[in-house]
């Protein structure tokens, strides 16, 4: 999501699709990181951006200015060549871009009240949808081919989404995740699975794309608080955990097991619970890293990796482990691990952090 000029130094944050590199967006240019290894890959001093999109590990940029400069329209996206320095495409629009998103087919373009769907290659427009109206150009888009998926708000007033193929360009379903209006939505890597949290940011809810239907739902807290970002680890189908950020500066983690609304015990098990109570009542299986980055602070973060041991060790083996790389808006880049072992214990490990802001093309941190 792009965000307005504002006074945090980095305007606009993005990891690309397969979690391999970064890019991030600044009054003065942009700049893209290998998220490995943390070093600077790339960098072009040309004004202010407010949104930097990569293809995979293209040479291939989406990228929008922030206004700032007359020829860098909030209303003109740029196809931008890393290797050559040179524009490729410019596309202009009547009102401003909010977000975009790409995977090696399609080109996204969300604006307030439209949302335009291109084919990649010949950028022709494929679709048109008119959307409610959508200030913050949520939305949320599956890179892979074979469950291409983009999800939009479908309310103004409550937290429903409407989820379309994009590949056959059509609608698949709506799904009413919360009664108060959305404020993130992610689709797991392989579109199989969808997670929301409202303005109010105390549920986080997970659905079924294919039949729209409720898996999980975690309580995040008792207090409400802004949720920046939800990223599901990477997996080919059921993801492991479900990582999310928060305005109080803490990382969430959720495990994914059997979904809680399938289990059954006792008299609980044979009666049919309200929405409000089953929530309520749905395990934690949540984990809380407290004071990650600075409260207020907006963040972008994801699992980068995550791996699996054998835990027939010692009970303090880990069977295991998640990297999970931090982007704050006050320019900083962070790299926990996440680890449980066969106890079911977990605990954190800030692995390293730098400045993305002083970072040069030949440094290495």
């Amino acid at each position: 999501m792009a965000n307005q000029p504002s006074s945090y130094p980095i305007l606009c944050a993005s990891f690309n699709q397969d979690h391999s590199c970064f890019a991030i967006g600044t009054r003065e240019g942009f700049k893209i990181f290998d998220c490995k290894t943390g070093r600077l890959l790339y960098e072009r001093v040309a004004g202010a951006f407010i949104i930097v999109e990569m293809l995979f590990s293209s040479s291939l940029l989406a990228i929008v200015g922030a206004g700032e400069q007359p020829s860098l329209s909030p209303r003109r996206l740029c196809l931008f060549n890393t290797v050559t320095g040179v524009a490729l495409e410019e596309l202009n629009f009547l009102t401003s871009i909010l977000a975009v998103r790409m995977n090696k087919k399609r080109l996204i373009v969300i604006l307030q009240e439209k949302t335009f769907i291109y084919d990649i290659n010949s950028l022709k427009i494929l679709d048109t949808i008119d959307t409610v109206p959508n200030p913050k150009g949520l939305c949320a888009f599956s890179p892979s081919l074979d469950g291409s998926f983009l999800a939009l708000p479908a309310s103004t007033t409550k937290g429903s989404l409407l989820v379309y193929n994009v590949s056959d360009l059509r609608l698949h379903c709506e799904i009413d995740a919360h009664r108060s209006p959305l404020a993130v939505l992610s689709l797991s890597s392989g579109g199989t699975h969808i997670a929301t949290a409202s303005e109010q940011g105390t549920m986080i809810r997970i659905h079924l794309v294919s039949d729209a239907t409720k898996s999980y739902s975690f309580r995040r807290g008792s207090y409400s608080s802004n949720i920046f970002s939800l990223s599901f680890a990477p997996a080919a189908e059921l993801p492991d955990i479900l990582l999310a950020t928060s305005s109080s500066g803490s990382v969430h983690v959720f495990s994914l097991g059997s979904p809680p609304n399938q289990r059954s015990s006792g008299l609980l098990g044979s009666i049919k619970v309200p929405h409000t109570i089953n929530d309520a009542l749905d395990p934690a299986q949540h984990c809380i890293l407290h004071h990650a980055v600075p409260a207020g602070v907006r963040s972008n973060t994801l699992i980068r990796k995550i791996e699996k041991f054998d835990g027939t060790a010692t009970p303090e083996h880990v069977v295991l482990r998640a990297t999970i790389p931090m982007i704050t808006y006050g320019g900083y880049f962070l790299e926990y691990v996440y680890n449980v072992n066969h106890q079911n214990k977990s605990s954190w490990t800030l692995e390293r952090e730098f400045n993305l802001l002083t970072a040069e093309t030949s440094s290495l941190p």
